[in-house]
């Protein structure tokens, strides 16, 4: 498999720094900011030595890819992808131009700088990960009731906003829909709760036409001004799990087009998630980097590139 271009760790642009996240790097452009998507891999809660190649292409094309398709749903921050750095000319006054890198191509988006609103939007259709614990020992999903019986993998009732809060470090911890009224006001989680349940919906029946099963996802919003709109990446394999239609059967855990590799390999290894984190073989690498891009390739129809 070709790796363009090469695995990208760190970015050092003669820009202000605003954020860097596990994955993201953002610099600030004024008004704007230049979001990079690079090749670093956390998981359990570390982010990891090495890089998984062409992760970066995947999370930031497939956003850009959902990020058009919902916008009659939903608008969103994304202004441009940077496809050619060239274009970032159109963006930067002339004092503030410098000699461009090529990997931004690709991993780069231009979005609008917002005030980002401190949850996460989860929303889920199907009984998997945290849900799944939850539900055997309490018999709901984030406070949702629900019916007795329910298997592993199952496909819920119908989908359930399951908000939690957006932490920097660790784990992000749940919210009943109450505590978030109390932290947002009535009308936002009103709106909030609508509009990750309207794009999730709409992407799930979209997703099962090319054989993918979206069992829960993740969604950030922020203020662009007065206006509520879509931020940070959406329905790619970090934010979500893809299934397989395919493969998949109620009663056990499902293979998914994300880092599971990662995740496997690691609980299995002697590593006692301390740091420093131990690098992943290359087969692992190999495993994972397949499945972020079949999961592009499968949903946008697209060869990677």
């Amino acid at each position: 498999m070709s790796i363009k271009p090469p695995v990208l760790i760190d970015t050092k642009l003669p820009l202000p720094l605003f954020l860097q996240g596990k994955v993201r790097d953002s610099y600030d452009m004024g008004k704007l900011l230049l979001i990079i998507a690079t090749d670093r891999i956390s998981a359990l809660d570390f982010i990891l030595p090495c890089g998984i190649p062409n992760k970066g292409l995947v999370l930031n094309k497939l956003s850009a890819f959902w990020f058009h398709k919902t916008e009659h749903l939903m608008p969103n921050h994304l202004v441009s992808l940077v496809n050619d750095v060239r274009l970032l000319d159109n963006y930067l006054p002339v004092s503030h131009r410098f000699d461009y890198p090529n990997y931004l191509e690709g991993r780069a988006m231009i979005v609008s700088k917002v005030k980002v609103i401190p949850i996460e939007c989860v929303v889920r259709g199907y009984l998997a990960g945290s849900g799944w614990v939850e539900y055997q020992k309490q018999g709901t999903i984030g406070g949702h009731p629900l019916p007795e019986g329910l298997k592993l993998s199952q496909e819920l009732p119908q989908p359930l906003f399951t908000p939690t809060t957006k932490a920097t470090t660790g784990h992000d911890q749940s919210l009943t829909i109450s505590e978030m009224k109390n932290m947002v006001g009535d009308e936002l989680t009103r709106e909030l709760e609508e509009k990750s349940l309207a794009i999730y919906s709409y992407a799930r029946e979209y997703a099962i036409s090319r054989d993918i099963i979206i069992a829960d996802t993740k969604m950030e919003f922020g203020w662009d001004e007065d206006r509520l709109i879509l931020v940070d990446e959406l329905l790619t394999p970090d934010s979500s799990r893809f299934w397989d239609t395919k493969l998949y059967q109620v009663g056990i855990s499902q293979p998914s087009y994300d880092k599971q590799p990662v995740r496997d390999w690691l609980i299995h290894s002697k590593w006692e998630q301390k740091k420093p984190a131990p690098p992943l073989p290359p087969e692992v690498i190999q495993a994972t980097t397949r499945r972020y891009q079949q999961a592009y390739e499968r949903l946008t129809g697209e060869k990677l590139g």
